[in-house]
């Protein structure tokens, strides 16, 4: 797979001149053109992407999926997630790219934190759309940083830093905004979500079952498996895994209280390849054994 290792190879890529930071930079969307290279039929970048964009056109591939590169006004990607772009149909129309390599974040606190914003995992078409008053207050931190590195000394990191971060966290309440404002279209989703599960449950085919995964039940609702965990978690206050494991117990005292199966057999019927880990769940979530809960109904 062709990686794009730096941000000045990303700037020649774009018939930009050189970046006037090695690790950072704010980049004009008008004034990219995209060079013929090979390279955009499947990629990696080693950096970081925050698009903010305004009548944007294109196909962007992700794995095997096509998303429109048009759908909402921000978008994020992380370090090495494989894309396609077919080039025939992009077009960057205007706006600005915040691209920042994780040296950059070195030394820093957010270099620990920048995983626990989700956004980074989702796919392009899970992009958040922002009212005229949200959009202008990002421009506002993408100008500071652009500025910034215009002069670089001793704070210079600090301060870029520092403007990421309230980007980020913006960018964090403005999602958590989006997923109330959508209650509707997230109320069928939650209900989707509650259908899978409970048919996976009540699957009563002597099939062998696979452990129920936050992947697969992602994949089956067509989202990312970080969209779907803190759609859920704004809603419920529980993530999918946690969600998953709740099931999993409630199915599991069902069975140990109502049925002569042995421990090994409860744990094969709802997908747990081996007793041991279904026991140490089990008493992770009751504080007790499987046994000991089975021995308080005798």
């Amino acid at each position: 797979m062709n990686a794009i290792k730096s941000i000045s190879e990303f700037h020649k890529l774009l018939s930009l001149p050189e970046p006037r930071h090695p690790l950072v930079s704010v980049i004009n969307l008008a004034e990219c053109i995209f060079l013929e290279d090979d390279i955009w039929k499947g990629f990696v970048n080693r950096f970081y992407c925050v698009a903010l964009k305004r009548e944007a056109k294109g196909k962007i591939k992700y794995g095997q999926q096509h998303y429109d590169y048009d759908k909402g006004v921000l978008s994020f990607t992380a370090p090495n997630q494989v894309q396609h772009l077919d080039l025939e149909t992009v077009e960057c129309g205007s706006g600005d790219l915040l691209i920042f390599h994780p040296d950059f974040l070195l030394k820093h606190p957010l270099a620990n934190t920048i995983h626990t914003y989700g956004f980074f995992s989702y796919a392009v078409n899970e992009a958040l759309h922002l009212s005229a008053q949200e959009e202008n207050d990002l421009i506002e931190i993408l100008q500071k940083i652009d500025k910034e590195y215009s002069h670089i000394d001793k704070h210079t990191q600090g301060i870029i830093l520092s403007q990421i971060e309230l980007l980020l966290n913006y960018s964090k309440r403005f999602y958590e905004r989006q997923f109330i404002t959508r209650k509707n279209n997230n109320h069928q989703l939650l209900i989707k979500f509650e259908q899978i599960i409970d048919s996976y449950f009540n699957d009563v085919t002597d099939a062998p079952k696979q452990l129920l995964t936050v992947n697969h039940i992602a994949g089956l609702m067509n989202l990312s498996p970080n969209y779907l965990s803190d759609l859920l978690r704004v809603h419920t206050g529980q993530n999918t895994q946690q969600h998953i494991h709740e099931k999993l117990i409630e199915k599991a005292k069902e069975k140990l209280s109502t049925t002569n199966l042995s421990i090994s057999e409860i744990a094969y019927a709802i997908g747990f390849e081996h007793a041991q880990s279904f026991s140490t769940l089990f008493k992770k979530k009751t504080d007790m054994s499987p046994m000991e809960f089975r021995q308080t109904f005798n």
